[in-house]
């Protein structure tokens, strides 16, 4: 997919949507000294060309009970596995990213746990029972000191 070209009103506005995407469009066209209508097009022409995938909500984790955070590295018995891994995986619920990758992992997944206990659960019970995954290597986080999206 090529990249789309956008200008410097275009760039203002998706870094304030980054930073409070319920800001309204009439503060934006005062903070950019244009009109609301004129942030409404630029977010609808951003939208149509897929700029904008969307509006998320950001939950924190530790808040809900969720204090482990781990990436597991999975090895698949042969690449044509990798639809049907994905697949099973999307059936667990602690399974919150996952990536199709190079180098020694073929998929790499950020998972969410309440506790050490759950992560052993989830990986004897749930990952590693996935017929086609030869082997896991698991990360624990310690910390996430940087989190943020791409700023333009």
């Amino acid at each position: 997919m090529q990249s789309q070209q956008i200008d410097n009103l275009d760039k203002n506005i998706l870094n304030a949507l980054i930073e409070d995407a319920r800001t309204p469009y009439a503060e934006l066209g005062k903070r950019f000294k244009v009109s609301p209508a004129t942030i409404h097009v630029r977010i609808e022409k951003m939208k149509a060309v897929g700029i904008i995938a969307g509006t998320r909500l950001s939950v924190e984790p530790k808040q809900l009970g969720y204090d482990v955070c781990c990436f597991i590295g999975i090895s698949l018995s042969s690449a044509r596995d990798y639809p049907e891994v994905i697949k099973q995986l999307k059936q667990i619920d602690e399974v919150v990213e996952a990536y199709y990758t190079t180098g020694k992992y073929s998929v790499f997944t950020k998972i969410m746990c309440r506790s050490n206990d759950d992560l052993q659960w989830l990986l004897l019970d749930k990952i590693q029972s996935i017929e086609k995954i030869r082997a896991t290597e698991t990360f624990i986080s310690l910390q996430n000191p940087i989190h943020r999206t791409i700023q333009l």
